[in-house]
């Protein structure tokens, strides 16, 4: 294991350098100690096939430790635990990308590049919006905490850390604390405190929220040298042994019949009485159980349903968990939120509304949201609706700034609504909510046929633990 070792080394010696304008900052012992070595030789890893995706996977001196591809991708001196790497929205040669008024047509096929990375149990997912690099998207010198989300983000020098999300933003050598959110389309050398929720277009909207660090601690701590603890991490790790039964096993029978138009991931877990409706998507690592998704709703990577009802067209995005709770049509459920009902305090959530990334509602009474609402921060009765939610059409007429509890929003709401609404459309669209059988096929009817090939590490000698040097091109 001596070469896995030197390549741990490698990695954590060119994020501190990336970070060393953050004075003190040591990326080490915050990642050393979460996966011991050990680990990292005992899981293989695997990537799919499909006729839909580009074909090109190279992996070279690399750990990939139970990790997942899809799509074109490079992975070189990266150590990837666990991680979820899909490349089912990268660009080909000749797309259009649309910046500003201009229209830059693509050279070549885009495709993943991750270098010198330690990323653990992280979701990256691409589709990227710099008109920089169109033709590569890349993560370079950084490491990531447990449960963090790279969502159409190229970062370069950074720590990411546990829970957190990037989201549509460049990064150049930034730390992101636990549980922090960050959309602001590009950030150089920033220091993003824990549970601070960042969404800005410049000189159009800023909205501003931090968690109060009392409930933070609560959820999600987070120590050098003693990796993640709190609800989050208690809530995950209670639930692990019924992932590894999924992995463990090579075939697997789809746990119910699937509808039309409608895909579920071999690496899901599924529960109790589960069923899913017409050009539903269930994604990898998606967890369900006791749970009603309707026509054109998705579950994705690391997101958990349970005993809850999604009427239709509902977006439950990277991460998120759901319990106890009916959700009316076209609910959007955002990155890493915790919506916490019980069977005596049931969280209902009317149709078109928008529960903001990293929120939390863990109730002590039954909770109604109304339809046409966005909602965010911590909340846990009605009355904390007063000041963590607004009526869209409320925020729609605001041109100037709101502040409310701890939130703050300047900038013009109209835009704001409307480019949620946009985007949430944009993801329904490429889920393949809208497939009618011939037109609208997306990532359920192109994921309903992928072959998963299995690789292993060296099993002995100074490169155990380390992948063979793999070109598969097509």
């Amino acid at each position: 294991m001596k070469q896995l070792e030197k390549l741990i080394e490698r990695i954590i010696y060119r994020v501190n350098i990336n970070l060393r304008e953050h004075g003190s900052f040591d990326v080490e012992p915050y990642i050393r100690e979460i996966v011991p070595i050990k680990k990292l030789v005992k899981f293989y890893a695997f990537y799919g096939i499909t006729s839909q995706h580009p074909l090109y996977f190279h992996f070279s001196n690399s750990n990939l430790a139970g990790s997942y591809f899809l799509g074109k991708c490079a992975v070189d001196n990266s150590v990837l635990y666990k991680s979820d790497v899909r490349g089912d929205e990268l660009k080909i040669k000749g797309d259009i990308f649309h910046f500003q008024g201009a229209d830059i047509a693509l050279d070549h096929d885009e495709r993943i590049s991750i270098s010198d990375c330690f990323l653990i149990k992280t979701l990256v997912h691409s589709n990227s919006h710099d008109p920089e690099n169109l033709e590569e998207f890349v993560i370079r010198n950084t490491a990531s905490a447990p449960y963090a989300n790279i969502h159409g983000a190229p970062v370069e020098g950074c720590f990411l850390g546990s829970f957190s999300t990037i989201d549509l933003t460049t990064l150049h050598d930034c730390v992101i604390g636990r549980f922090a959110y960050v959309q602001v389309g590009e950030m150089i050398h920033q220091w993003v405190e824990p549970g601070s929720i960042l969404i800005k277009k410049t000189d159009v909207f800023d909205f501003s929220y931090h968690f109060p660090e009392s409930v933070l601690n609560r959820y999600i701590r987070f120590m050098p040298g003693k990796g993640p603890h709190g609800i989050f991490m208690d809530f995950v790790e209670n639930r692990k042994q019924d992932f590894q039964k999924v992995f463990n096993v090579v075939h697997l029978k789809s746990p119910v019949p699937v509808p039309f138009g409608a895909s579920i991931n071999r690496y899901s877990v599924w529960k109790g009485k589960s069923r899913i409706g017409e050009n539903v998507l269930v994604a990898q690592r998606a967890y369900l159980e006791n749970a009603l998704l309707g026509k054109g709703s998705n579950a994705q990577e690391n997101c958990y349903i349970i005993n809850s009802k999604l009427e239709g067209f509902n977006v439950t995005a990277h991460g998120a968990k759901i319990m106890n709770a009916n959700l009316g049509e076209k609910t959007f459920v955002g990155f890493n939120s915790f919506l916490h009902g019980t069977s005596e305090c049931m969280l209902n959530i009317g149709k078109d509304s928008i529960i903001m990334p990293h929120t939390i509602i863990d109730l002590k009474e039954p909770v109604n949201i109304p339809s046409g609402h966005i909602v965010w921060g911590y909340i846990t009765n009605q009355a904390d609706l007063g000041q963590h939610c607004i009526a869209l059409d409320k925020l729609s007429a605001i041109d100037g700034e709101i502040k409310l509890g701890v939130m703050q929003f300047q900038g013009s709401g109209s835009i704001f609504v409307k480019d949620f609404k946009d985007r949430i459309e944009q993801i329904l669209e490429a889920n393949g909510a809208f497939f009618d059988g011939t037109k609208y096929k997306g990532h359920a009817q192109k994921g309903q046929n992928i072959a998963y090939n299995i690789i292993q590490p060296y099993p002995m000698g100074s490169q155990k633990g380390l992948y063979p040097t793999i070109d598969i091109r097509l």
